[in-house]
């Protein structure tokens, strides 16, 4: 799914960045927690959290996240902004939950990080 089917379904406004056609998002990773989006989230991935601090921008850096979906209406502040465009991350916000946004991405194709466990309880 490209950024700019992305940004239709769930209604979203461009926060920065541009919308790269380019950019196949596949796996998605929901979560305000952004110690499990270091654990289990891979480049290329979207991230959708209702979290807008600079946090989020330098946890996506690390994480090769090339884009990231505030959702609930929030946005992050013009120091956010300004960071992650320097990194050329993308942000964008939409109106709808974390879970309505998942939904409406799941049942277009993007699927969510699985964690496979190499040890037995």
């Amino acid at each position: 799914m490209t950024l700019t089917e992305l940004q239709n379904l769930l209604n979203a406004e461009m926060l920065c960045g541009t919308l790269k056609d380019n950019l196949d998002i596949q796996i998605a990773k929901a979560s305000d927690l952004m110690s499990d989006v270091l654990a289990y989230t891979g480049p290329g991935e979207l991230l959708l959290t209702g979290l807008t601090n600079h946090q989020v921008v330098r946890t996506c850096q690390i994480a090769g996240i090339r884009a990231v979906v505030f959702v609930r209406g929030k946005k992050p502040t013009e120091d956010t902004v300004k960071l992650a465009t320097t990194c050329s991350l993308c942000l964008l916000t939409t109106k709808l939950s974390m879970f309505e946004s998942c939904g409406i991405l799941f049942s277009h194709g993007v699927r969510g990080v699985t964690r496979q466990s190499t040890q037995e309880v």
